[in-house]
């Protein structure tokens, strides 16, 4: 165990991005696309795109990733960014929140082989002399948001993903569990859950890495120079992150459901974090590990789990090997402390109409060039542009919110408290959330939104240029990567408590492709060096993520109809239905999901006439019914929260949409009935079916004309 000298000097001071696990994009289509080609701007749209500038776009990255901004710890970044928004029109301020969150003292971590010898990980990250945020006195050592104070010594397992199936495989396997520590590998679930799963099967302590076969095709092996010399993984390279269980409920621990002010009430955490320690370390760190645990147990080759295996010269066997412990520690100083959301505001005319749009500014290291701050640096852009048009005369028809999120790294925590006390407000006002966390980590368009999102979201996207081929649109890189299929949002960035309370959520950016220099998610490598090296020199990606979220906003904000797409969510969940129905009949149970269908259609209907309406009070030039009819399409989700929350995980509510219980990223949809049918609880599936129904018919009476 040692002392971080000095941090603790940093912590002292202070004290008086993404929970989104990293998954890179599959290569685009080898098919040659026919262009839609640009749809030309209107005047306002002009003045919003034209004030996008690549040099000022670098500045702001390189202001966000050269000080420590670990949550709760850079009011003065706060400020600076309320400062920003402010001199370009918006009323801003902050908003404080005192929350539970803890920061590394010590760690340690060692291998004592049978033979008596030891190997001790240095669990640090390489200094770069060419990466200079790396070499920082204040840099932020290696550690997990959110992990548990302890100390374990014993023989270790490699678990895989650590995921539950993982588990079940290795008990039917006869790999012994009980009081081992868990190895495991990054990617699948997220990395709370694998911490989680670890302790519910009697391990005593966890240990994750991250594996290069999750790197795409720019790998050493493949005979890229590793960073900074290339573009592929550093070795050393350290993904930090929360370990809180992210798909029990997001935010401060201590305050389930309501806003962590200074008088709060605060309840028992444990049912949110980890009761074992945990530590990451890197692939080079974790190699020797792997490498004891060969012809021992079951060869990873024979345990048939998807991605059990990984890119590194060993068996990846299961171990135990008899005589190898593994001795952790890992010390933890919590605090309650101050975070601070900057909030600004335009105005408009229409006071019950409103747009949030958000970007978490904390991270885990000195730089996050990419996670969270190339969306920070969007952000300040998007409020620029907006300023330029406001010098116009023009005022938006609805009023226009920016935030910048503390804390989201530890469990989404900045924005789940800031819904949670402006929770009226938001459900009678807000018509949409837009989410841009990692804003460029690579050349990979992506997007995620409720579905009646998508048409309007989609358009956006053929007024602007992607700077990968000439002529290409936003909408045709985007085609080509997603066969033009809208993502489903889970959980893992600060959408989530917009989601689960009935809000249309949208979330953009770009990702790392195959064939893209390897993003280091989490690493002191996220830095400003290697964006403007091999991220995005130039910040031509930034500038176009920028003009297409500000776009969208100004069409979300101004356009006299909310553009939404209603009959595309009928679609959405009859697809759902029909994902349903296939996993329902894997299994030799039966469940009557007539209600449910049912239910579906009541919806139809009701979104068909509501969409009739729309045309009517246009056609008409009716302002009373054209309000009536906004308000419904602004509302209509607010059915979907209305049947209380998923089983044991309360801040759940959505019926449609929900993280998976053991993913805590990805989606589940219609998740109170799916995840009861994969758990053979059947009486819980048709009382989720119920309840399901419920909240669909709601949203069904909200939209009936």
């Amino acid at each position: 165990m040692h002392p971080y000298g000095l941090l603790s000097l940093l912590f002292a001071t202070l004290a008086c991005g993404c929970v989104r696990d990293h998954a890179f994009h599959r290569p685009r289509s080898i098919v040659k696309r026919q262009s839609t080609g640009l749809v030309p701007l209107t005047p306002d749209e002009a003045i919003l795109a034209n004030s996008f500038d690549n040099n000022t776009l670098n500045d702001w990255n390189y202001y966000y990733t050269h000080g420590v901004h670990l949550a709760g710890t850079n009011r003065t970044m706060a400020q600076w960014t309320a400062d920003r928004w402010s001199e370009n029109g918006f009323q801003a301020r902050l908003d404080e929140y005192l929350t539970y969150l803890n920061y590394p003292v010590s760690h340690s971590l060692s291998l004592t082989y049978p033979n008596g010898s030891v190997y001790k990980p240095s669990l640090e990250e390489a200094v770069l002399v060419e990466d200079e945020t790396s070499s920082y006195p204040d840099r932020i050592p290696t550690f997990h948001g959110y992990s548990f104070t302890g100390n374990a010594t014993a023989e270790y397992v490699y678990v895989g993903r650590g995921q539950v199936a993982d588990f079940e495989a290795l008990v039917k396997l006869n790999v012994p569990l009980e009081g081992k520590i868990a190895l495991a590998k990054y990617g699948g679930p997220f990395r709370g859950l694998k911490v989680k799963n670890a302790a519910l099967y009697g391990m005593i302590g966890a240990v994750l890495f991250t594996d290069p076969g999750d790197d795409g095709n720019i790998t050493e092996a493949n005979g890229y120079a590793a960073y900074p010399d290339g573009p592929a993984r550093n070795p050393t390279s350290v993904q930090r992150g929360s370990v809180q269980f992210l798909s029990t409920y997001p935010g401060d621990p201590t305050t389930p459901g309501y806003a962590s002010k200074q008088d709060s009430p605060r309840a028992d955490k444990s049912p949110a974090v980890p009761s074992i320690p945990s530590l990451p370390i890197s692939y080079l760190e974790a190699i020797p590990l792997l490498r004891a645990l060969d012809g021992f147990g079951t060869p990873g080759s024979q345990v048939n789990r998807t991605k059990w295996v990984g890119a590194l010269n060993v068996t990846y066997s299961t171990g135990p090997a008899p005589g190898a412990l593994l001795s952790m520690s890992n010390v933890m100083r919590d605090v309650m402390t101050p975070i601070w959301d900057a909030v600004g505001i335009i105005n408009g005319t229409n006071e019950d109409e409103v747009l949030v749009i958000g970007n978490h500014r904390d991270a885990w290291i000195v730089g996050g060039a990419a996670d969270p701050n190339s969306g920070s640096a969007v952000m300040v852009e998007l409020s620029k542009a907006f300023g330029k048009l406001l010098a116009t005369g023009w005022k938006p028809r609805r009023t226009i919110v920016l935030c910048s999120w503390d804390a989201e790294e530890y469990g989404l925590v900045g924005s789940t408290e800031w819904v949670e006390e402006h929770l009226d407000w938001l459900t009678k006002s807000t018509v949409a959330y837009l989410n841009i966390d990692v804003g460029v980590s690579g050349k990979s368009p992506g997007l995620s939104a409720t579905p009646e999102l998508g048409s309007i979201a989609t358009s956006i996207m053929k007024k602007v240029l992607w700077p990968t081929t000439p002529n290409e649109t936003l909408f045709d890189a985007w085609s080509a990567e997603s066969d033009g299929e809208l993502g489903i949002l889970g959980s893992g960035s600060d959408y989530t408590a917009f989601l689960h309370n009935g809000i249309s959520s949208l979330d953009v950016g770009a990702d790392q492709g195959v064939d893209d220099p390897v993003y280091h998610y989490h690493s002191n490598f996220d830095s400003y060096h290697w964006m403007s090296t091999y991220g995005d020199p130039g910040y031509h990606y930034h500038a176009a993520i920028g003009q297409y979220l500000t776009l969208l906003a100004y069409h979300l904000a101004n356009d006299e109809m909310l553009p939404y797409d209603l009959p595309a969510y009928t679609t959405a969940l009859r697809a759902y239905y029909e994902e349903l129905r296939a996993t329902v009949n894997s299994t030799s149970e039966t469940l009557d999901t007539s209600e449910l269908a049912a239910a579906i259609t009541q919806f139809e209907t009701s979104a068909n006439e509501v969409m009739a309406l729309k045309d009517q009070a246009v056609a008409t030039d009716d302002a009373a019914l054209k309000t009536v009819v906004n308000h419904k399409i602004r509302d209509f989700q607010r059915g979907f929260v209305s049947a209380g929350g998923l089983p044991d995980r309360e801040f759940y509510k959505h019926v449609v949409n929900a993280p998976g219980i053991d993913t805590g990223y990805a989606p589940t949809t219609y998740p109170g009935i799916t995840e009861a049918v994969e758990a053979s609880n059947f009486s819980r599936a048709a009382e989720w079916v119920s309840r399901t129904s419920l909240g669909i018919r709601k949203a069904a009476d909200i939209l009936k004309t």
